[in-house]
């Protein structure tokens, strides 16, 4: 379903998508710009200061002009897409409660596209980004980078079969819930309630453990990086500055990497139950 919405609006989606790319990569570079900044400082140079100002300057540009963009994209996406949708299952004779659990299913989608997309390329450039950066500064420092990425994939890849049933289970019980509350049975809605949280319960179980080993090991990486680049006498300022806040820029980005790979299993679930409307074309 989402690869369907991703090819059927292709150059919409692509416009926004670039923008998006050009946000992230100008966002990558401010550290190293303030480094230059106070090296420059320090050599009474305001030469660095106004780069950065200039960097600045464009970032708060493209970042207005794809906000503005995104909104108006996805939200003509939902309306053209949820009207299709609804006409092709009251023609097939599905009820109510179902069409309307599957249109709150696919708002999932186009929310998805518009505010979580934007923040998982945003999330692939910086890992990439940072990590080149970061082997041309400091190559012992890379590896500890890629040995924390490697533990997140790892993880989220042995508990990726559980966390999709749970979501299945969630869901099942999700398009339930219309008719549910439709019977006016206090037990049955009751026991509807209970299952729901039931089933979210166990899904945040599970994200906590998968949490506890992602934060070991950032924090591993957090204890290691001043050691590794500060040697005393010899690391100028800036470069120290640019090195530690290109890993806490890495660390954020790792640590938001779980929640994006939870709503990937969420949607890869979801688009089981919603049927393809439109051509791609």
């Amino acid at each position: 379903m989402l690869w369907h919405l991703a090819l059927r609006f292709r150059w919409r989606i692509g416009l926004t998508v670039t923008l998006v790319v050009v946000e992230a990569v100008v966002g990558l570079l401010f550290p190293l710009f303030i480094g230059i900044a106070i090296n420059g400082l320090l050599d009474d140079s305001l030469d660095g200061v106004v780069a950065l100002g200039g960097l600045g300057i464009a970032a708060l540009a493209i970042g207005s002009l794809r906000r503005l963009i995104d909104t108006r994209t996805y939200t003509g996406i939902y309306r053209q897409v949820a009207s299709e949708m609804v006409e092709a299952e009251q023609g097939k004779g599905t009820s109510t409660s179902t069409i309307a659990a599957r249109t709150t299913l696919l708002t999932e989608f186009v929310e998805f596209l518009e505010n979580s997309m934007p923040e998982i390329v945003n999330t692939v450039i910086g890992v990439v980004g940072t990590l080149v950066i970061i082997a041309n500064l400091d190559i012992g420092l890379f590896w500890a980078c890629l040995g924390l990425l490697a533990v997140i994939l790892v993880t989220y890849w042995v508990t990726g079969g559980l966390n999709y049933r749970l979501n299945q289970g969630y869901n099942d019980e999700l398009e339930r819930q219309v008719a549910t509350i439709e019977s006016g049975d206090r037990a049955r809605i009751g026991l509807h309630f209970s299952a729901l949280m039931r089933w979210n319960r166990r899904l945040s179980d599970l994200e906590t453990g998968n949490y506890a080993v992602v934060w070991l090991g950032i924090i591993a990486l957090l204890l290691y990086t001043p050691i590794a680049v500060v040697v005393p006498g010899e690391t100028e300022y800036g470069f120290a500055f640019s090195v530690l806040v290109y890993v806490f820029q890495y660390v954020e980005v790792l640590a938001a990497l779980p929640l994006f790979i939870q709503e990937l299993v969420r949607l890869r679930e979801i688009s089981t139950r919603l049927p393809i409307t439109g051509t791609v074309g």
